[in-house]
């Protein structure tokens, strides 16, 4: 089975304007009901960096999870992060923008590598004692524009610490460097074998013209979890590099409807979504 994860936070937060509460509300209640894997609903972060979700919490607490048929997933950053999300029975899995990056962390985070994986080690505690699935984003898994050292021994030894510190679910982003299906290829096809009771996901940034063979690449060598993103919206505010947009879930669910791979998405609930989509992000 192919697990989706619609990332409507990532649309929101690159908006060069602020979606009003009720609004956003509405929308995600669409979106829980579309038959998604998951949706991630927002993130708590500082609402300096990223004003457009300074109203998660709100948005969290008025959500209609009562006939929800996806796990509601938010992007957490510190300790009161974790306890305001895991306050909400809605919120069944938490996710964290790790990287091997020092440079993104530092972009992304204000984060050292040392305090990142202290952070994980906070979360993935977290998540046994609070019942909450953890997923782990490596950002900037196919290499950075900022000259850090990236090769696949590097990201073989951060996944490896990461799973010996107890992550199960693992998804890698490229976030803002377009990147060949050559190396998505390479790096699946090293990974998955080496790590099998790990779930890879890919989260994938590109610039739309690429996205066939780069989805490709992933589900040809083991990946099951594929983010994206209705009209393919967004890209991490916070890189210092130019944005590409992401996977747009429209194409994605097209494709895979050819290739004949189950992914239950009523259309009566996904049209009503792209509908409020082609309302809410404008220029």
């Amino acid at each position: 089975m192919i697990r989706i994860v619609e990332s409507p936070r990532e649309a929101m937060q690159s908006l060069p304007y602020v979606i009003p509460t009720q609004q956003k509300v509405d929308y995600l209640n669409t979106l829980l009901k579309c038959g998604f894997d998951t949706v991630e609903l927002g993130s708590i972060v500082s609402s300096r960096m990223i004003p457009q979700l300074a109203d998660t919490s709100q948005v969290l607490r008025q959500l209609d999870f009562s006939d929800a048929r996806s796990k509601g997933m938010v992007l957490v950053v510190n300790e009161e992060g974790i306890e305001l999300s895991c306050s909400i029975d809605g919120v069944t899995q938490l996710c964290y923008p790790y990287s091997i990056s020092p440079t993104f962390l530092q972009k992304n985070l204000h984060s050292t590598p040392a305090q990142a994986l202290n952070f994980v080690d906070i979360l993935l505690n977290a998540g046994i004692q609070k019942n909450r699935i953890v997923t782990i984003y490596i950002s900037m898994g196919f290499g950075n524009p900022y000259g850090d050292p990236w090769s696949l021994e590097l990201l073989h030894q951060s996944v490896n610490e990461l799973i010996n510190r107890g992550a199960r679910a693992i998804t890698l982003s490229n976030v803002s460097l377009e990147i060949d299906f050559n190396l998505i290829r390479a790096v699946y096809s090293f990974l998955i074998p080496e790590f099998p009771d790990a779930d890879f996901g890919l989260h994938l940034h590109t610039s739309g013209i690429l996205w066939k063979r780069q989805t490709e690449a992933a589900l040809y060598t083991g990946c099951r979890t594929f983010d994206s993103v209705i009209h393919g919206i967004g890209g991490c505010p916070m890189t210092g590099q130019e944005l590409l947009g992401n996977l747009k879930t429209e194409d994605l669910l097209g494709w895979l409807a050819d290739l004949k791979y189950p992914v239950n998405i009523d259309p009566v609930w996904f049209q009503k979504s792209l509908e409020i989509a082609g309302e809410l992000f404008h220029d």
